[in-house]
């Protein structure tokens, strides 16, 4: 690892809502930092616990991977409690107004940008097809990924609500996640992580559908 950057998970819990539906979920809050400053990867559902998980260190960006509402339902509160900046792929602001009406990301992210986190590089890679504007982060020197919900254990994301495209998604997979190194660990927005060689098998199955 560079500069003695690590990653840390918080699991947060609330509820997921769209389409007049509503489900109660667990979400992966990823931090990236060192000592003294980190970076949030999806605020979900409790500031409070977010910023005590980040302790002293200096949030530099609470950076949205999408804007279903248990991604970035806290990251309003979480900036206010500590100056950091909120990222979003400007592609998802309809989605994002659906839960911040009244507020705006503070900057938009754009493909290739690079978010630096204690030392460690985070390269945008817009990944559409759970959401408009889903985006992954890759971090080679830590040989991670953060997928948000565009890659899981087993497959893509769930692509049967409004804003997803179940295409799109096979698309943003095979073209810009696969072609990452084999042992890339994916750190996922729920459950379990994975591995880029281990993906590769689900995702053919779909491409040899038709997809």
């Amino acid at each position: 690892m560079t500069a003695g950057a690590r990653i840390e998970r918080l699991v947060t819990s609330g509820q997921f809502s769209l389409d007049g539906g509503t489900w109660e979920v667990e979400n992966n809050v990823w931090i990236v930092g060192d000592d003294h400053e980190a970076v949030v990867i999806d605020a979900a559902h409790d500031a409070a616990a977010i910023a005590e998980a980040v302790g002293d260190r200096r949030l530099t960006a609470i950076v949205c991977t999408h804007a279903h509402n248990d991604h970035v339902g806290a990251a309003p509160a979480l900036a206010d409690l500590t100056g950091a900046t909120i990222w979003l792929h400007p592609d998802d602001l309809p989605l994002w107004k659906l839960t911040h009406p009244d507020r705006d990301p503070d900057a938009h992210l754009v493909d290739g940008q690079v978010i630096e986190a204690a030392g460690v590089d985070l390269t945008v890679l817009h990944t559409p097809g759970h959401a408009p504007g889903a985006v992954c982060l890759h971090a080679p020197d830590l040989g991670a990924l953060f997928s948000g919900d565009t890659l899981f254990a087993g497959g893509p994301g769930a692509t049967g609500r409004s804003y997803s495209h179940f295409p799109t998604i096979v698309d943003s997979i095979r073209d810009r996640l696969l072609t990452l190194p084999g042992d890339t660990v994916v750190h996922t927005g729920h459950g379990a992580a994975t591995t880029i060689a281990a993906e590769r098998p689900h995702l053919q199955e779909w491409i040899d559908r038709g997809f």
